[in-house]
Formats: C-alpha cells, sequence, structure tokens
C-alpha cells in the first residue's frame, strides 16, 4: 500500500505532509505504515482515497476495481456492512480482548475486521442475487 502511496505522491506532487494535514492523518501513522509496523484503518484508507480521488482498491493493489466488481452492493449494503463494521471494532479495542492467552494485537483486529467486510459483503451478493424477483435482474 506504501508504494501506490508515494505513487501517488509523485504522480501528484504532493508531500505526505500536505496529505496529513488535509486528511487529519498524523505523518507518524505514514512512517509507521512505511516501516510495516501498523497497517491502514479502512477509516484512514477512505481519507486517503478520497483525497487522491482514487478507489480504497486501487490504494491498496493499484489496480481500479472492474466496474462490475465497483457496483456489486449498493450504497445501503455498503452503509449498512460500514456500520457493523464500526461498532464491532470498537468492542474489538476495548481493552482486556485476547487471542491464545494474549492480548490482541492491532493486526489481529484489523484481519478480523478484513475477514468480516469480505465474508458480509460476499453474503450480501449472495442474498441479492437469490433474493431478487426476475423481473428486476438484469440479464
Amino acid at each position: 500500500m506504501y508504494d501506490i502511496f508515494l505513487k501517488l505522491l509523485n504522480e501528484r506532487n504532493v508531500k505526505a505532509s500536505d496529505v496529513a494535514k488535509a486528511t487529519g492523518i498524523s505523518q507518524t501513522v505514514f512512517s509507521e505504515w512505511k516501516r510495516g509496523k501498523s497497517k491502514p484503518k479502512a477509516d484512514k484508507l477512505q481519507k486517503i482515497a478520497d483525497f487522491f480521488g482514487v478507489s480504497i482498491e486501487y490504494l491498496m493493489t493499484g489496480k481500479e476495481p472492474s466496474t462490475s466488481e465497483s457496483n456489486r452492493l449498493s450504497r445501503k449494503a455498503q452503509k449498512d456492512i460500514e456500520d457493523i463494521l464500526s461498532s464491532t471494532e470498537q468492542m474489538l479495542r476495548q481493552e482486556g480482548l485476547m487471542f491464545d492467552g494474549n492480548p490482541a494485537s492491532q493486526e489481529a483486529i484489523d484481519s478480523i475486521i478484513s475477514a468480516m467486510r469480505v465474508g458480509m459483503e460476499m453474503a450480501k451478493e449472495k442474498n441479492r442475487e437469490k433474493y431478487t424477483p426476475k423481473k428486476y435482474k438484469k440479464d
């Protein structure tokens, strides 16, 4: 992700400090990403993507989502998923969360959230396919 971030900085002739000021993300966070000490959270990724006018997928992979993938879920479905993940993330950040007898790391929490996002997106897509009446389906 950081490589793509650097590429966008160079292409747009912008400094990381400019992005930090515009998004409210500290420069310390950027340097931690660069060194691999932490991974960006979804809300910060969205702010950076919005700043550069790209998708989160582009920011993460360097590839734009295909049209069918980007329109796969409705805005309402995406908002529902974000609301659920936001409340779940708050719950996971509570003090005392343990995995295998050790305090949960930020990486573990981020992995759980990512896995939940993928699972919910797949479930929403399957449900849309299964429960959309034939007369509303596009061929």
